[in-house]
């Protein structure tokens, strides 16, 4: 897992085009999955896949606000 004081806090505009492109209708878990995926590895971090699942159902949920998605991506982020 990642140390909190390493990971890098993601910009509002960053985590909320994310969560956007995550409520896209027609994508599917193994989309949404691959999608948070890239974000991470676009910024230079690893993801722990089996915690994938569990922060996709955080990040569906409407109430999920821009800190909650900083959160859940902290749980899954591997620094590599």
């Amino acid at each position: 897992m990642v140390d909190k004081g390493k990971i890098e806090k993601f910009s509002m505009a960053e985590l909320s085009r994310l969560r956007q492109e995550l409520m896209q209708s027609g994508m599917d878990s193994w989309q949404a999955a691959e999608l948070v995926t890239s974000f991470l590895s676009a910024h230079g971090y690893g993801v722990n896949s089996e915690l994938v699942p569990d922060v996709l159902l955080r990040l569906e949920g409407m109430g999920c606000t821009v800190d909650c998605i900083q959160a859940e991506l902290e749980r899954v982020a591997l620094v590599m």
